[in-house]
């Protein structure tokens, strides 16, 4: 369950959404904007609802999920502070598409849909940034699509990683390896089947397991994979 706070206006000026606003409207959205904060393991909304907000993330971490009457799951992906969501809903007037749940304690503005509309008529840079963020969603889509359609397990994995990983020191590093079996739901994949390809690519130098973390060897490590079985 949410618990809400008084909203600090200066908040909001950290926020890239709101990052061109003025004084007079940051005033403004006050009048929309509510501070919440999430406890680890609850759903912030769920598909199916109706849509009466966008969210934005100041804090923690959340997934994105789909899911069927049997409880399997599908992640659609990880979000986490700066990040927004449920703006689609908003803009075709449809229900919510998919479930956001959270995976750590979070804190949250919620704007509301009269609040969200209000800003794109009358700033263009937040209507920009909302479109540029749904076509980097539809361009993920599209990839998803691609891999699911003509690309094997191992391919999907290995694709799975450079996508999640980060420089760091020269070197390319995924911070937090997701759960095997979290990886399954974000690929069409089995957690049997990604178990083994995670065994390949370490046993192949590919990949190093760094408690947590894992570092990616091969920057072409998606070129140089063979089928795994």
């Amino acid at each position: 369950m949410a618990i809400q706070f008084r909203l600090n206006p200066m908040v909001l000026k950290t926020v890239p959404l709101f990052a061109a606003f003025s004084d007079q409207q940051i005033a403004m959205l006050l009048n929309y904007v509510q501070h919440r904060s999430y406890p680890r393991n609850v759903y912030v909304m769920q598909a199916g609802d109706e849509t009466d907000s966008l969210y934005v993330i100041l804090s923690g971490k959340v997934k994105v999920v789909i899911s069927d009457d049997q409880g399997r799951e599908v992640i659609l992906g990880f979000m986490g502070p700066q990040d927004f969501f449920g703006e689609m809903g908003i803009l075709d007037d449809a229900p919510r598409s998919a479930s956001v749940y959270t995976l750590e304690p979070c804190e949250m503005l919620r704007l509301s849909r009269t609040g969200f509309v209000s800003c794109i008529k009358e700033n263009a840079d937040v209507a920009m940034l909302v479109i540029r963020n749904l076509v980097r969603r539809l361009r993920d889509a599209d990839r998803k699509i691609e891999s699911l359609a003509l690309v094997d397990v191992s391919g999907r994995v290995a694709r799975l990683l450079i996508d999640m990983a980060q420089e760091s020191d020269g070197r390319l590093v995924v911070p937090r390896m997701p759960a095997k079996q979290e990886i399954a739901r974000m690929i069409g994949a089995s957690r049997e089947m990604v178990s083994r390809v995670v065994k390949y690519l370490e046993t192949r130098g590919l990949i190093r397991a760094e408690r947590r973390s894992v570092a990616i060897l091969d920057r072409n490590i998606s070129r140089t994979l063979k089928p795994v079985k």
